[in-house]
């Protein structure tokens, strides 16, 4: 026996299934066109000219047992094969190498075209905050750098 009158979810099922089908093309254009913040001022450190930019505006988040925040770093001057480690932290101090040695956390990764790098963050960035970068040559050489921490970041 037929139904003489059909419910909401019958008569409007399809349109459902016509949502589901556009999502996935709203999805693929937004990572096609991704926005990021406004990168923080370039600084020359030894011979290299380094630019840091945040992925996004985000707290930072948990990741393997502390948090961290990504940046990205693009050297614009120098050769990056002569750096032998390099790291990434935010705090009112650079921590030391020998403390950065110890983790996974922090260390700059990557190719010449940019470094990619989750670096060592307090649960809630602080207007006393900067963002400090450590770098360690082959010859053993300290350069260390900071950036204050722009207001976007400051949560």
């Amino acid at each position: 026996m037929a139904r003489l009158q059909r419910s909401f979810w019958q008569r409007h099922r399809f349109k459902l299934n016509g949502l589901i089908l556009i999502l996935p093309i709203w999805f693929y254009y937004e990572s096609l066109h991704p926005e990021f913040p406004p990168a923080l001022a370039a600084q020359n450190i030894g011979s290299y000219q380094i630019t840091p930019m945040p992925f996004n505006l985000k707290a930072p988040y948990a990741h393997d047992g502390s948090f961290v925040k990504d940046f990205l770093l693009i050297f614009s001057q120098g050769d990056i094969a002569q750096i032998r480690q390099a790291y990434l932290n935010i705090g009112e101090q650079p921590l030391p190498i020998e403390q950065l040695q110890q983790g996974s956390d922090g260390i700059l990764h990557g190719s010449r075209h940019g470094q990619h790098v989750h670096a060592i963050a307090p649960h809630k960035i602080q207007p006393q905050h900067k963002v400090w970068l450590t770098m360690q040559d082959w010859q053993g050489e300290l350069l260390v750098t900071s950036w204050d921490v722009p207001a976007t970041l400051l949560l």
